[in-house]
């Protein structure tokens, strides 16, 4: 295993006894890369692979199966540019079936695959879709095209060239209508202001399942510092409209601060979960478990991006502990059962 002393050193330092170690997990959102994208190797570290996901995996929580998102990892480097994000979905699916040989465990990674496309193609989207079909085998379940933009560039940097008002585009809702036809779910990135456009975008696609990642990504930075609290009820009446759509489901996330891993707030440990910064992070969570019900609703741990904020055992005791007051039945679908559903994840 490629792992460096100093990972070895911060995997010991934030680890701690597993809290309701037999409950069943499925973990909904991670990505794989090797130098793929500098912007989040930075984050993340260089290298995160199967050794690396697999380290995590097996620090004593139940995961049963994980679901890959992607992070433009391992595209083609010849063909078509269209078709050179299907290497992420070969790629994806050669890590998984390396999973499902069991030379490994019991533990299903990349049981399902998320991967991207740029739906603003055209006549060249059918083409995609179905290849990332073909490369998936009964493992691909959707696309992920990232939305994330503000006028302050310091919110999300390069990954945030995009551009505003991409849901709304005429050529990529073009290319958004092939998705239900194929079976094929929306994950949706995108920063808090934006969340309406995606509640115009959903009510326009009812037939296709979609997924909100990262509770929306509430701001606390660049312009947006010191005004969460402000914000918090923009943030919440949005959430409270897209959960009147019954085609989409939320993944769960701390928010720290920032859009997914950038200035976050080191939580060493779980028992920290309501003391960095941490009602109102607590709060977001809740706020969505309410609008959306558990049964639309699943916790992620979005790593390697988190990982410079915990570690993966201390991110999954922090989600047991903020699910302490549910049921036995909410925390299963909190936990595996929604992720299981919505990614159509056939698992032993």
């Amino acid at each position: 295993m490629h792992v460096t002393k100093q990972e070895k050193d911060t995997a010991t330092e934030l680890s701690e006894e597993i809290l309701n170690p037999t409950l069943r997990i499925v973990d909904p959102h991670h990505h794989l890369w090797d130098r793929a994208i500098e912007a989040l190797a930075a984050l993340g570290g260089s290298r995160y692979l199967l050794d690396e996901l697999l380290m995590d995996l097996d620090s004593g929580h139940d995961v049963c199966a994980t679901v890959y998102v992607e992070a433009a990892s391992m595209y083609r480097a010849d063909g078509p540019s269209w078709l050179r994000p299907v290497g992420e979905t070969e790629f994806a699916n050669g890590v998984a079936a390396m999973s499902a040989s069991g030379l490994y465990g019991t533990r299903r990674a990349c049981a399902g695959i998320v991967s991207h496309a740029d739906l603003r193609l055209g006549e060249h989207i059918q083409d995609v879709l179905e290849a990332h079909i073909r490369a998936g085998g009964d493992r691909f379940r959707g696309i992920r095209q990232g939305a994330a933009w503000d006028a302050d560039p310091s919110i999300v940097g390069a990954i945030g060239r995009i551009g505003p008002g991409l849901y709304a585009d005429r050529s990529f809702r073009s290319g958004f209508r092939r998705l239900a036809p194929l079976g094929v779910s929306f994950d949706a990135w995108l920063l808090q202001p934006q969340i309406p456009d995606l509640v115009d975008l959903v009510r326009a696609f009812p037939d296709t399942q979609i997924i909100l990642d990262h509770v929306g990504a509430p701001l606390g930075v660049g312009v947006y510092s010191g005004g969460r609290v402000e914000l918090f009820p923009v943030w919440k009446r949005s959430i409270q409209a897209l959960s009147q759509c019954a085609n989409v489901a939320v993944k769960l996330w701390r928010p720290r601060h920032a859009p997914s891993g950038s200035c976050l707030v080191p939580v060493q440990h779980s028992r920290n979960v309501r003391a960095t910064g941490s009602r109102l992070e607590t709060l977001y969570v809740e706020t969505c478990i309410e609008a959306f019900g558990p049964n639309r609703c699943m916790f992620e741990s979005n790593f390697p991006v988190d990982r410079g904020t915990c570690s993966y055992t201390v991110l999954w005791n922090a989600f047991k502990l903020i699910a302490r007051s549910y049921s036995e039945d909410e925390k299963t679908a909190l936990f595996s059962g929604t992720a299981q559903r919505v990614y159509r994840l056939s698992l032993p």
